[in-house]
């Protein structure tokens, strides 16, 4: 699996301790830093959002973003304008394995004000383990989406 992280400065110092924890913990992954790359009190995080889905995008089978900013929310709002992009916050155990099972979700944020590392390595553990559900009224739900991304109609 290739996993693509990004923060802004509200998620830095804990996309900078997840990383850590990945290259101990998940060896076998690919890890690619898209950025911050320093601690920048005035960056946006529009950009670092679009550079981990535009990865996640090309590579949509193979891949997974994580996003970190003050909420997590600002993440998720422009991750989910690049096309084959399903973005969403994690911040509890049934969202974690939700997002995943039902929706698919190839992108998951974090807020760096509201978790810390153990919370956050404990959702994304939950979320990593949790199987996407391929019946078919999720991959049809799935397919509205996508459908909609090309053509604007479901």
């Amino acid at each position: 699996m290739k996993i693509y992280l990004g923060s802004d400065h509200g998620g830095f110092k804990l996309k900078e301790n997840f990383k850590q924890y990945l290259l101990v913990n998940h060896a076998d992954f690919q890890i690619e830093d898209c950025g911050a790359f320093a601690f920048e009190p005035a960056d946006d995080y529009p950009f670092f959002a679009f550079q981990v889905a535009e990865k996640v995008s090309s590579n949509s089978d193979q891949a997974l973003g994580i996003l970190l900013c003050r909420s997590g929310s600002g993440m998720v709002i422009a991750a989910n304008k690049v096309k084959d992009v399903r973005a969403v916050e994690l911040y509890d155990e049934k969202i974690a394995a939700h997002s995943k099972s039902h929706n698919h979700a190839n992108v998951i944020a974090f807020s760096g004000d509201y978790l810390n590392l153990p919370r956050m390595i404990e959702l994304f553990e939950i979320f990593l383990k949790t199987a996407s559900d391929e019946s078919e009224r999720h991959v049809r739900r799935v397919m509205q989406i996508t459908n909609y991304e090309e053509n604007r109609e479901i």
